[in-house]
């Protein structure tokens, strides 16, 4: 539980007590709500009827006490000690730890030299000690003591009663803070709205480039088919296929290789055409080392055949030079 949440319970008690107090039996109350260890905010007491009803009286420094706990120092005290009673130890001690609270509003740096001057420590020690012991085990402020630097990093604070004329300036920073809030909160939706834009034109743009690639598709696959037909209907019969090898290794010589299973002899002359006359010449009087004897086609080439019957070849060769 942190040390607001431990008041709420603690000044509710105190200002039940004072609604059933007046005049001198209220300074008991102050001796005891100013030195509790776990109360450090007193404005729902100073607010209490009764209480304000001190004002002018006998026992009216009762209500000096309990506003110099609410808003002042102990510099404070020290300068007006005259006027106020004595502090038992424990109002002393809380009085200083409310000084450190109020030295943290304004600054999250305190130096060693400004805090030993208004808690009135001699050494370093003394007041390392006191910031350890009774302030950050106390719950009312973390942070972190740099002896190289010789001060006291404040991380966090726990909040006083507001003074006189500082409420404005608190709502003053509210409102900087409310402003600046809604524009940060503007520029983000804007940037997603952008952002959704961006994402909408990349589907849209993908979307566009996944069905070009489609059509590419389409249209490579439906010339290819084309085109194997074409070759087809050129080069085969029904039952035979055509396979075409070229010979890379003699840049001089160019040797083609045309080989079918059960070709029509007059085809023969379609494969020159397809090739061009400037390369294909005719071959007489060579002997291809793997099958039978040369035989002449009807157009003059070359051929190899296992078998040659009826104007039909089983198989054929036909070299170019």
């Amino acid at each position: 539980m942190d040390i607001e949440q431990k008041q709420e319970e603690i000044i509710d008690h105190f200002v039940k007590q004072a609604l059933s107090l007046e005049g001198s039996a209220l300074g008991s109350l102050v001796v005891e709500a100013t030195s509790h260890p776990s109360l450090f905010a007193f404005s729902e007491i100073l607010a209490v009827p009764n209480v304000l009803q001190l004002e002018g009286t006998e026992t009216s420094v009762n209500l000096d006490v309990l506003r110099l706990f609410s808003q002042g120092t102990w510099s404070d005290y020290k300068s007006d000690a005259s006027r106020l009673p004595h502090l038992v130890p424990d109002q002393v001690l809380k009085l200083k730890q409310l000084t450190v609270l109020t030295l943290a509003e304004t600054n999250k740096v305190l130096p060693y030299d400004q805090l030993m001057q208004e808690l009135d420590v001699i050494n370093v020690r003394e007041l390392e000690d006191f910031l350890i012991n009774e302030c950050m085990y106390a719950g009312i402020v973390r942070g972190k003591l740099d002896q190289l630097r010789k001060c006291f990093e404040v991380q966090f604070a726990a909040g006083r009663d507001p003074r006189p004329g500082q409420l404005g300036s608190m709502i003053h920073t509210l409102s900087n803070w409310l402003d600046t809030s809604n524009n940060l909160l503007i520029s983000i939706q804007e940037k997603m709205k952008w952002a959704d834009t961006m994402t909408e034109l990349a589907k849209e743009h993908k979307k566009e480039v996944e069905d070009r690639v489609e059509e590419v598709k389409k249209s490579s696959s439906h010339k290819a088919d084309i085109d194997f037909r074409g070759h087809e209907e050129i080069y085969s019969e029904p039952g035979g296929v055509m396979d075409y090898e070229e010979d890379r290794s003699r840049p001089k010589r160019i040797m083609c290789t045309y080989q079918a299973n059960r070709i029509r002899a007059s085809n023969v002359a379609i494969l020159q055409d397809h090739q061009g006359d400037s390369v294909l010449k005719r071959l007489r009087g060579n002997h291809h080392p793997h099958l039978g004897v040369p035989q002449l086609s009807p157009q003059g080439y070359i051929c190899y055949a296992t078998h040659w019957e009826d104007n039909w070849l089983d198989k054929f060769w036909i070299e170019i030079l």
